[in-house]
C-alpha cells in the first residue's frame, strides 16, 4: 500500500514533474486518484471524451488504434509515462484506446486540475509540448517506414 509520500517520490522521478516544488507534487498526488487495472481492462476507449490524464506508476499500457473493426497495438507505455493528455489539452475525443497489459497502477489526474497545474507552471506546458512533438515525430517516422516497406 503506497502512501502520499511514496506517490510524491514517484512523481519526482517523472521528468515532466521533476522541477516542481515538493509541496506542489504533494498537492498533485493528493488531487489525483490512484487507480488499478487488471490485464485487459481499459483506461479509456478511442472516441471517448478526455476527462483525465494518467501517469503509469507501474505496469504496461498498450496504446491501441482501432480502424474498421481491427485493433493494432501501436505503442506501449511503461513506468512514469503520461497518457491521455492530448484529448485533455486539445478538447478532442481520445485518439486511441489504452488497455492494461498485465497489472497496471496509475494516477488519474482530472482535466480541471491538470489544466490549472499548467496555468501555474508554464514550464510544465513546455515539457508536455516537447513530449507530444516527440511522439508525433516518431509516429510520422514509423508511418513513413511502414509505407516504404509496403512498397518493396
Amino acid at each position: 500500500m503506497s502512501t502520499l509520500k511514496d506517490e510524491v517520490e514517484v512523481l519526482r522521478k517523472i521528468p515532466l514533474f521533476a522541477a516542481m516544488d515538493p509541496s506542489k507534487l504533494k498537492l498533485l498526488a493528493y488531487a489525483s486518484d490512484k487507480v488499478e487495472y487488471e490485464d485487459g481492462q481499459l483506461l479509456f476507449r478511442q472516441g471517448d471524451q478526455g476527462d483525465a490524464a494518467f501517469i503509469v506508476l507501474s505496469g504496461v499500457a498498450d496504446i491501441v488504434s482501432e480502424t474498421g473493426g481491427t485493433e493494432v497495438v501501436v505503442a506501449q507505455l511503461r513506468d512514469h509515462a503520461l497518457v491521455g493528455e492530448m484529448s485533455v489539452f486539445c478538447d478532442i475525443p481520445r485518439s486511441a484506446t489504452v488497455r492494461a497489459n498485465g497489472r497496471l497502477v496509475a494516477l488519474k489526474i482530472g482535466k480541471g486540475y491538470l489544466l490549472d497545474l499548467i496555468k501555474e507552471f508554464p514550464e510544465l506546458a513546455t515539457r508536455i509540448i516537447r513530449e507530444l512533438a516527440f511522439r508525433l515525430a516518431k509516429t510520422t517516422a514509423d508511418l513513413a517506414a511502414s509505407e516504404r516497406a509496403a512498397r518493396h
